[in-house]
């Protein structure tokens, strides 16, 4: 499996932020670091995980949302695409990766909270 140019230099991208993968997944790939995914990558596009906490730095900036048909329905995710800065800046980098990562993290633990209170209410 070969990774893309871009993907590989992500690894830089994100040097002070901390380790990251990327795995394959749906043409593209998602970027991950300690088993969490906070970013995807879809045609050499950034994209950072967003919630209710961090959208506005994205929407106040225009940065769009990733999104995808299927069907003949368009699908959006919680991702938004990272600031051009990003991508040359390590502080930048760092700083929205966090956010980015900690977005995933409240995401994970709010989906582990409600599946805890469906097992409970049979």
């Amino acid at each position: 499996m070969n990774m893309s140019e871009f993907v590989d230099y992500l690894h830089e991208v994100f040097e002070q932020f901390g380790q990251i993968h990327a795995r394959r997944m749906f043409g593209g790939y998602g970027i991950y670091h300690d088993g969490i995914m906070f970013g995807l990558v879809a045609d050499d596009t950034l994209y950072l995980k967003a919630d209710e906490t961090t959208v506005v730095s994205f929407e106040s900036r225009g940065l769009d949302q990733f999104g995808y048909q299927k069907g003949s329905k368009l699908v959006k995710l919680s991702y938004y695409q990272a600031p051009e800065e990003v991508l040359d800046n390590p502080e930048d980098a760092a700083r929205w990766a966090q956010r980015a990562w900690e977005a995933a993290l409240r995401a994970k633990s709010g989906a582990q909270r409600t599946r805890r209170q469906q097992g409970q209410s049979t």
